[in-house]
């Protein structure tokens, strides 16, 4: 049974969660590949307004096993409050949750050196979430970082305390005033280390391969967005890990001929938080209302987010290097009211005409050359069904559905997860 994929198409924060959610009954496994806290995937239902930042999206389903992957790190004092959130719900955690061994652990001192090196960039930060996802990958790849599977080994605080001490060797090399105190974080951190040894812990490379010839149908779930992917995204304005297709196979340890559909999701517009290029960023009335009417506000930092018109030249990237064979659109509804819309088609780039994603995207190499069209003012959050759109949502549709060749399957018209149509 091949490993189905979902994965977000511009700079993160396109709505995976709910659409994972959504999704959620037509599978028996949801698995996390990548990332860590700062992602936020926010599901709404119920009237009830949710946020995970690392278990998968499939949690309250009670059917589906929902697991965490190798490729994603894991910082236990978040991750406890998660489970905290949770405890209302009357959630079997135990039985739905499973922890890969092979996952990383992000230490107080990982969250520290974020702080310290972000504040010696100055003007040339990047805009990290300060969460430690980036040293912990600086840790994972220089083979020196703790994983889950240590937990389970008498020694771990020895481990543990040998890379803390490393850590704050190299907080007092960036020379910033980092004002802490590790002994309260440490406090918290081991108290949470004893919550997380509570779950159950896997091999999960092995698991899934066993699922896989049971039958089982898995969903594995991206976090960040492509144009974010430490080789393919806006670098270096990246997150630290490969939030494209690629990543699930090394994220989860399935192999890349099992890898079945994948499907792509975006916005019906454009949004990035933090630093780096934004070719359609938009600073007028138009992009104040979509992030006003949008709600665009980071789920994990509750910053701002910038917006602007869909650009298609990132977007036929992210189709391409993802391998996408089917798209879901979100909020579709924000765009209601605008009498005109507009579509990134093609860059001006250093004198040139291109369709295709350059190196360097920085507002002084680019210029976005537009195609225009005719906006609609019917309000698409009490509709259910795709005949009820306006002949301009469908119009808009068809155009980005030949120019992506690839078939848009969902729109989301709202944040409930019955404001889904299926098409």
């Amino acid at each position: 049974m091949a490993v189905d994929l979902l994965l977000g198409l511009q700079w993160g924060d396109e709505g995976k969660g709910k659409i994972v959610d959504v999704l959620t009954k037509d599978y028996d496994i949801i698995a996390r590949f990548q990332g860590g806290p700062n992602a936020g995937h926010t599901l709404e239902f119920d009237g009830i307004k949710h946020v995970l930042h690392t278990i998968p999206s499939g949690i309250f389903h009670k059917n589906a096993m929902n697991v965490v992957g190798n490729g994603v790190v894991i910082d236990p004092v978040i991750f406890r409050k998660e489970l905290v959130a949770l405890e209302k719900f009357n959630l079997d955690i135990n039985a739905i949750l499973l922890i890969s061994r092979k996952a990383h652990l992000i230490l107080p001192t990982h969250r520290l050196l974020d702080a310290a090196s972000e504040a010696s960039k100055g003007k040339a930060k990047i805009g990290s979430t300060l969460k430690g996802i980036g040293p912990t990958y600086m840790d994972k790849t220089g083979r020196n970082g703790m994983r889950v599977g240590d937990l389970e080994l008498d020694n771990w605080k020895e481990k543990y305390r040998a890379l803390a001490d490393k850590h704050e060797a190299m907080i007092d090399y960036y020379n910033v005033d980092i004002q802490y105190d590790l002994q309260d974080l440490e406090t918290e951190f081991f108290a949470s280390v004893e919550e997380l040894k509570k779950l159950t812990f896997i091999d999960s490379e092995e698991y899934l391969f066993q699922a896989q010839k049971q039958g089982k149908k898995i969903l594995a779930e991206g976090a960040q967005g492509s144009l974010l992917d430490i080789d393919f995204g806006t670098y270096p304005f990246v997150t630290s890990s490969n939030t494209t297709a690629a990543g699930a196979c090394t994220g989860l340890g399935v192999a890349p001929n099992q890898i079945g559909e994948v499907k792509g999701i975006f916005k019906a517009y454009a949004t990035r938080v933090g630093s780096g290029p934004f070719p359609t960023e938009l600073f007028d009335e138009d992009g104040e209302t979509m992030g006003r009417v949008g709600n665009e506000f980071g789920a994990t930092t509750g910053r701002p987010r910038r917006c602007g018109w869909l650009d298609l030249v990132a977007l036929k990237y992210a189709v391409q290097v993802n391998g996408v064979t089917e798209l879901n659109m979100m909020k579709g509804d924000v765009l209601s009211g605008f009498k005109k819309l507009k579509v990134c088609t093609a860059y001006k780039y250093k004198g040139e005409t291109i369709t295709h994603l350059p190196y360097n995207i920085e507002a002084e190499n680019v210029t976005p050359i537009y195609s225009e069209m005719d906006g609609w003012s019917e309000d698409l959050t009490k509709m259910t069904s795709a005949d009820a759109f306006p002949k301009e949502l469908n119009a808009y549709i068809d155009f980005l559905e030949k120019e992506l060749e690839v078939p848009i399957k969902i729109v989301s018209v709202g944040p409930d997860r019955t404001q889904t149509i299926h098409r």
